[in-house]
């Protein structure tokens, strides 16, 4: 069954990317208020909650982007809530931002280019792993990215991310706005994606999508975490069914 918080007595030591207790804040306003989580190699666990509720400001923290005020975070054992976002991406934490974030005046193969900087030159084993899951990017690769569709988009800032051979994949809002064929998609990659061994965080509106693919989930209401489990402990949570999944 979901529990309703963590402590479960496992040893968080064995985490791939193991998050202590964070608070982060916003000048004075508190947006993180003690988030703990865990993400093992090889799951995919997710992150469901409310808009505002703190899930992007979970992965800014755990990217670097933000500072938590106090707490750890740390990446196969090593701290890394001491440093900044590009050192963290340097060290294997890749995100794909909500909103998708490509250079749109860039091509798409200046993006992809862009993902693989923290190792100099692009892998051509990465391109060739990116373009075998998005065979639509290359197809496009000398397109300028800002003409592309929304869900052509999307594959482009994964891409990216993967361009960076993330060993964590953050993944924010992969599905907004795209059309219920698409979200498929999407979904279908981040599985393959994956089973490819790339270990993955994602933060998703779409709960019943999420907790579907999902190996554990967390539930996050105003900054805490208020329910943990595996996808399918969620799936049949009452609280959860009522809240995320639009059931009476």
């Amino acid at each position: 069954m979901a529990h309703n918080v963590m402590s479960n007595g496992r040893d968080s030591s064995a985490a791939m990317l193991d998050v202590q207790d964070i608070t982060t804040f916003y000048g004075n306003i508190q947006a993180l208020k003690g988030i703990s989580l865990h993400v093992d190699q090889g799951e995919i666990v997710t992150l469901i909650g409310s808009n505002g509720a703190g899930k992007t400001t979970t992965l800014q923290t755990i990217s670097g982007l933000l500072r938590p005020r106090t707490g750890t975070i740390t990446l196969g054992g090593k701290l890394i809530s001491d440093k900044p976002a590009h050192v963290v991406a340097g060290l294997g934490v890749a995100q794909a931002p909500e909103g998708r974030r490509i250079f749109n005046r860039m091509t798409v193969m200046e993006n992809l280019e862009l993902g693989a900087y923290s190792h100099g030159k692009p892998d051509p084993n990465d391109l060739a792993r990116v373009f075998s899951l998005f065979p639509r990017l290359e197809e496009r690769k000398t397109q300028i990215a800002g003409t592309m569709s929304g869900g052509e988009q999307q594959m482009l800032a994964i891409g990216r991310a993967l361009m960076a051979r993330p060993s964590v994949l953050l993944l924010d809002e992969p599905s907004l706005g795209l059309s219920p064929m698409l979200v498929d998609t999407i979904f279908q990659i981040i599985q393959d994606i994956n089973a490819q061994g790339t270990t993955v965080l994602l933060v998703e509106q779409n709960a019943l999508k999420a907790l579907a693919v999902a190996n554990r989930g967390y539930v996050i209401q105003t900054g805490q975490i208020v329910l943990s489990g595996t996808g399918r402990e969620l799936l049949g949570n009452d609280m959860v069914r009522k809240a995320y999944l639009g059931e009476d």
